[in-house]
């Protein structure tokens, strides 16, 4: 299955603003992956996927759902993308979250 990671570009942090942790860790920069930019589906992408509302309660966590619909806890970011909540803190409780399927139509529309 598709990491958000295996397409992403990795960049090298060598700011003076991180100097004490370059220091801490001995190292003289990090590596840090950049934001992946990915667009909107468009309507009719959308109407070609299935949509499972899930109705978000105490104890879920965006990883729990991937495990359950898409057998893979990494593929968390798909459903947090999805939705355009890009954290767990981002909902409350009683909100409706979509998880679409299957997933590697929606990885593919993403380009990944």
């Amino acid at each position: 299955m598709a990491s958000r990671y295996d397409t992403t570009d990795i960049g090298i942090n060598s700011s003076k603003k991180y100097a004490k942790i370059f220091k801490e860790r001995n190292v003289p920069y990090i590596e840090q992956y950049f934001t992946l930019e990915m667009r909107e589906l468009n309507v009719n992408e959308i109407s070609s996927l299935q949509l499972i509302s899930h109705l978000w309660v105490l104890g879920d966590r965006y990883y729990k759902l991937a495990n359950k619909y898409y057998g893979d806890p990494t593929l968390w970011w798909v459903i947090a993308r999805f939705n355009q909540k890009p954290t767990e803190s981002h909902l409350v409780m009683g909100d409706v979250v979509q998880i679409p399927l299957p997933v590697e139509r929606v990885l593919d529309y993403w380009g990944l």
